[in-house]
């Protein structure tokens, strides 16, 4: 198979800038992620990345994540062997030799952690994911809508617990994964939907491992030139700029497996006098400027610094800090009917229906 790009250990600190901005404020923070694929890769060498049309159609295909609150990851650090438990033993279950493996999400630790499995396993990471962003749920990725199901997974724990869940829907396998989480102590390394190499041609978004790559390259290009790192960003996502402030207020709490809150901003130079709020679960889902509903889900909303342009997450936000919040378009797969189903702002409990934003005004 043709290889994309060879990632090395040092590579992974563009990866991981690149999706916490993709990641729109959720995922996990990045860093935790990025110090285990590192460690993987000077330990067993360089991973390899592949387009999805280099797989054969009978290709075994499968993703790994951690999942749980992103608060509770930064203080329950992996052992480092649960993805690896979790991977051989879906293989085992699957009662065949897996092909390749893929990212859940792009978005936070989701889009390093299975630069792990790679590394550890000798296989090649294909070149995109199920969301082309980060969401909190695990049904929520574009595979559920090529009927690809989540089950037979397997959820490990730092302690070597292991659970095998075999599900009726995707929507199933979010509520017991929850809970088995939620219990295993907020945080869980999982290995699921396997899928065939046809069915990841149609089903994959993508391009964003790449993208995350360059994303990082990016930011830090211009930073060493002296240039404007905001703007670099949103001249590569087609974003826009739609708020600069100062974060006044945070209300934050992890409630039945996720962060859950709400920020406030009062304006900075051009928005002086304007405010701005920002709903999340895991990731920001919901912005309101001067009282009115200005984007939702499933567009991306994400937070920068000013002067660096490195990403902000929810679960690093403090009072006092200065932002700017950019929209970004999502993967038109989630602008359908199907799409809107399953993130939608309806999905989340906003009492509203899904208005595309207009990034040409």
């Amino acid at each position: 198979m043709k290889t994309l790009r060879t990632v090395y250990a040092e590579d992974m600190d563009d990866i991981a800038v690149g999706g916490a901005i993709l990641g729109t404020g959720g995922g996990g923070d990045p860093y935790v992620g990025k110090l285990m694929a590192q460690q993987a890769i000077r330990k067993h060498g360089p991973v390899k990345i592949i387009d999805v049309d280099e797989l054969p159609d009978e290709a075994l295909v499968v993703p790994v994540c951690m999942m749980g609150a992103p608060t509770v990851m930064t203080e329950k650090l992996p052992q480092g062997d649960e993805l690896m438990n979790a991977f051989r033993q879906l293989e085992q279950r699957m009662g065949r030799k897996i092909d390749a493996v893929l990212c859940i999400e792009a978005g936070g630790i989701n889009s390093t952690i299975p630069f792990v499995v790679a590394a550890a396993s000798g296989l090649p990471l294909l070149d995109g994911d199920g969301m082309g962003r980060a969401y909190p749920e695990l049904q929520m990725v574009t595979f559920t809508m090529h009927g690809v199901s989540a089950t037979p997974m397997v959820l490990c724990d730092d302690k070597g617990n292991s659970i095998v869940l075999e599900t009726v829907s995707n929507a199933w396998t979010e509520r017991l994964a929850r809970a088995a989480t939620i219990e295993m102590g907020g945080s869980a390394l999982l290995a699921f939907y396997p899928m065939s190499g046809a069915v990841a041609k149609r089903a994959v978004v993508r391009g964003t491992v790449t993208l995350c790559a360059n994303l990082g390259l990016t930011l830090r290009e211009t930073r060493a030139a002296h240039k404007d790192p905001v703007a670099a960003i949103v001249d590569m996502l087609d974003a826009k700029i739609v708020f600069h402030g100062r974060l006044k207020d945070i209300d934050r709490r992890t409630v039945g497996g996720f962060a859950r809150g709400t920020a406030r901003f009062d304006g900075l130079e051009e928005w002086r006098g304007h405010t701005f709020k920002l709903d999340f679960q895991n990731e920001f889902l919901m912005a309101e400027r001067d009282g009115e509903v200005l984007i939702t889900t499933p567009e991306l909303i994400t937070l920068l610094e000013p002067d660096s342009g490195n990403p902000v997450t929810t679960d690093s936000l403090k009072y006092g800090l200065r932002l700017v919040a950019l929209a970004i378009p999502c993967n038109p797969q989630w602008r359908t009917p199907e799409g809107i189903a399953l993130v939608g702002p309806r999905y989340f409990g906003y009492d509203r229906d899904y208005k595309p934003f207009d990034f040409a005004s």
